[in-house]
């Protein structure tokens, strides 16, 4: 056991020796490889530096011959882009010695039908200019072409003229009317477009005006072009206001051919009002009571003494059409003329431009309305204060459209602005100051004798007063304002609401209406003081009450069938009974006309007898005095009376048949109680009427063809 255990570790170590040695054997084997490898690396290594070393040799060889040759070529292409720069330039300059010989016949021939052409060759002059004023300002060179550019430049301000006094023209009335007019009847009215100029020639036009502001540095043009268009404007609205003298009828608005065209295939929607003044509606009010005045309020004729207030006639209406139709005109064609103007103006003088460009045909019409307000002011002079009518129908207008016409003249100068403001003023003042002295001349118009009605008929005086009256019917919101713009409430005693401030501008509409309510009934109030006044005319008390019957009649009834008495009704609630109370007075004194008449049928000293009983001769002649008396006085009112007139028919028959009552009642009653009586021997004689004939006289009162 022992000696195997110590033979174990000898092998151990011998194997592990032979192992070492054989590792040994391996790693020099390897070490040998790697030498041989340094060796032929290194020899490879020193073949690659001989072969480096040999190329680099050759390299800078080349280079040293290469690059004085690219440096020679460089510099030869350097000298050849120098040169093509130099003939370049050369061409260049040459060529502004040659725009005034290149250009010359089309700057002559004119930009007409070529402006393109034309504005190529003024920008290639222009170029010229600056090249010689920048690089050689003293050579006559500059000269030629600054002279050619300023014959361009004026050559094109004579285009833009002959363009727009070529193709400028009036606006038809027509196409005016259709632009303004709006019919109820039409539903949808499409909006009417004024072209003033071809689509071709307004851009030509704004093309040069384009320039002209660029490079023109010249503002002439825009004279010219407001002064044209000022001229077309103008004649556009002197061609409506001939066209309105030519042609216009004596009722209703002058429409167009095109927009009754319309009426036939029109759509659904309505379109906008716009106030439009109907011709006639002055003369409406006139006619109207002239007929009252003429044949009476029951259609026969009245008093001959009555001369109505004659109404303004067909020329006047069409004067009054004609203005308020050419103040919308202007509007309309002055919006128009903006909208063409800011496509050809430059912004920043715009505003100034049409300003000058509105000042003829705005001026025109201004001194048309101070011409109307002029003839107003004289006619008050001469007392003829239904003149003045004519004033309403265009205030009204200028009133309904001034917020338009603000709009439109937005920008303008303040003296333009305040144009119509001042006109609108003058017109109120002297249409307050018609209506204030118109109103003091009801009350202070004479009572002349010859001048009253011989059949005790209406009055001129009232017709003229209820004619000039209801005429303020169609305009009482006109007439109210004008009232109230003068602060004439102090006057009529109205009593101002707190929320209605003391001045004018700030009255309401209810306010206006009460103060125009009130100077109503001024007017017929001072007419009632004048008539009773006159009444006193007349030595017959009767004829006198058949006189203020029937002006107080008249004046009733042409308040209610104008529909003036809603009007007056605003301030005195009880005018309408007042007047029926005043005419039923006067019925009541009429008839105590029969009074003198009537006596001789009473009792008052008639005879006390039994029946059958002799008569004595004094009570016989008291029967007979009576019978004389009644006789006589019948014959002697039914003579004056039938030659009275009474024009309305109802009262008329209402008076006859009142007093016919009466007499007959009184005379049958008195015939009765003298039919047993044997005062005469020829009772014919006495008793010459029966009751019937009695009363058949009574009916053929009060007129003058029985």
């Amino acid at each position: 056991m022992g000696i195997t255990s110590r033979m174990i570790p000898t092998e151990d170590a011998s194997a592990r020796k032979r192992e070492t040695e054989e590792k040994l054997k391996q790693e020099q084997e390897t070490l040998s490889f790697i030498r041989e490898n340094l060796e032929k690396s290194d020899q490879l290594t020193k073949g690659m530096v001989s072969i480096l070393s040999s190329f680099e040799s050759r390299l800078m060889q080349l280079e040293n011959s290469i690059i004085p040759v690219h440096k020679q070529t460089e510099n030869l292409q350097r000298l050849q882009e120098n040169v093509d720069k130099t003939l370049s330039c050369l061409d260049h300059v040459i060529s502004y010695y040659h725009v005034a010989k290149d250009t010359d016949r089309i700057i002559r021939e004119g930009p007409s039908g070529r402006l393109d052409e034309y504005l190529a060759c003024i920008a290639r002059i222009q170029k010229a200019v600056e090249y010689f004023q920048d690089n050689n300002p003293d050579s006559p060179e500059l000269n030629t072409v600054k002279a050619r550019f300023e014959k361009g430049k004026e050559l094109l301000e004579a285009e833009f003229r002959s363009l727009l006094t070529r193709y400028s023209k009036p606006v038809p009335p027509i196409l005016i009317l259709d632009a303004i007019s709006v019919d109820e009847d039409i539903e949808l009215q499409e909006e009417v477009v004024l072209e003033h100029l071809p689509e071709a020639v307004l851009q030509d036009i704004i093309c040069i005006s384009g320039w002209l502001v660029e490079y023109g540095r010249n503002q002439d043009f825009m004279n010219v072009y407001f002064q044209i268009r000022s001229s077309q404007l103008d004649r556009s609205i002197k061609g409506l206001k001939d066209h309105f003298r030519k042609n216009s009828a004596s009722s209703g608005i002058l429409y167009s051919p095109a927009v009754q065209t319309k009426r036939k295939d029109t759509p659904t929607k309505k379109a906008p009002k716009r106030p439009v003044y109907i011709p006639g509606t002055i003369r409406k009010a006139q006619n109207l009571l002239k007929q009252y005045s003429q044949h009476g309020l029951d259609g026969k004729k009245g008093g001959s003494n009555l001369t109505p207030l004659e109404g303004k006639d067909d020329v006047l209406d069409i004067e009054i059409d004609s203005y308020i139709h050419c103040i919308s005109a202007f509007v309309k064609l002055a919006q128009s003329e903006y909208a063409l103007l800011t496509e050809i103006i430059p912004e920043h003088h715009q505003k100034k431009t049409f300003d000058s460009l509105i000042q003829e045909a705005l001026d025109n019409l201004m001194l048309e309305g101070d011409n109307i307000v002029s003839a107003a002011r004289r006619a008050i002079m001469r007392h003829d204060y239904s003149a003045v009518l004519t004033i309403f129908p265009i205030l009204r207008h200028l009133k309904m459209n001034k917020s338009e016409f603000d709009s439109t003249l937005q920008g303008t100068a303040a003296s333009t602005k305040n144009k119509l403001p001042t006109l609108i003023t003058s017109m109120e003042t002297i249409g307050a100051k018609a209506l204030e002295e118109f109103a003091d001349s009801i009350k202070n118009d004479p009572d002349k004798e010859y001048n009253m009605p011989k059949d005790g008929t209406v009055h001129e005086l009232t017709s003229n007063a209820i004619l000039f009256l209801q005429q303020l019917l169609d305009f009482h919101e006109t007439a109210g304002a004008m009232l109230a713009s003068q602060v004439l409430g102090d006057t009529y005693n109205i009593p101002l609401d707190p929320r209605e401030t003391s001045t004018a501008s700030s009255s309401t509409s209810d306010f206006n209406k009460r103060l125009l309510s009130s100077y109503i009934c001024k007017v017929l109030g001072n007419l009632q003081l004048n008539l009773l006044s006159k009444s006193k005319v007349y030595e017959d008390s009767a004829l006198s009450a058949i006189f203020l019957h029937n002006n107080y009649n008249y004046i009733l009834k042409s308040l209610e069938k104008s529909e003036l008495i809603q009007l007056v009704t605003v301030t005195q609630r009880k005018a309408e009974s007042s007047y029926r109370e005043l005419i039923k007075q006067q019925i009541d004194i009429y008839q105590r006309s029969w009074l003198k008449v009537l006596e001789h049928l009473t009792d008052k000293n008639m005879p006390i007898f039994q029946p059958g009983a002799k008569l004595k001769d004094k009570e016989r002649q008291v029967i007979k005095d009576k019978f004389k008396g009644f006789n006589d006085g019948l014959e002697e009112l039914c003579k004056i009376q039938k030659g009275w007139a009474i024009p309305d028919k109802e009262q008329r028959d209402y008076i006859r048949q009142s007093q016919r009552k009466i007499v007959s009642h009184a005379y049958r009653a008195f015939v009765q109680r003298c039919a047993n009586i044997s005062f005469t021997k020829n009772p014919e004689k006495y008793h010459k009427y029966r009751p019937e004939e009695v009363e058949e006289m009574i009916e053929k009162l009060f007129d003058t063809s029985a």
